[in-house]
């Protein structure tokens, strides 16, 4: 019989060294990565909470594929703890979408804070973030 943990497919992806996402079959080793990995990609940090950015690990589309050959699995997310915009967030294809994205609530949490002239805030990036 073949091993019971490569038969459970649930669309879990795990990121190679430079942060590019893969399948990956296997579900132990899926949870064996997913549980030992730093899958944080950008925090920012406010008096008021945090927006952060992090890589899911499971595909987060559930919608039938359009396209099969050319889909790209929704796997990053970016959530706001704290402040006006309280648990806004907004998913992503690509690490570069995720960045991207990261940037633009960070930039509406600045405008949407209760006090426009308080603009302290701290920003934190993965190694593979900042090449």
């Amino acid at each position: 019989m073949e091993d019971e943990s490569k038969l459970l497919w649930i669309g879990q992806y795990i990121l190679d060294e430079q942060g590019n996402a893969h399948p990956e079959y296997d579900f132990l080793t899926w949870a064996k990565w997913m549980e030992g990995s730093a899958r944080q990609l950008a925090c920012t940090q406010f008096a008021w909470g945090r927006v952060s950015t992090i890589f899911l690990g499971l595909d987060h589309d559930f919608l039938p594929m359009e396209d099969p050959l050319n889909y790209k699995p929704i796997l990053w997310e970016t959530m706001v703890f704290g402040g006006p915009l309280d648990m806004a967030q907004t998913r992503y294809r690509s690490q570069e979408e995720a960045l991207a994205g990261h940037r633009t609530m960070v930039e509406r949490c600045i405008k949407e804070q209760e006090n426009p002239e308080d603009k302290f805030y701290v920003e934190r990036m993965t190694e593979t973030a900042k090449e």
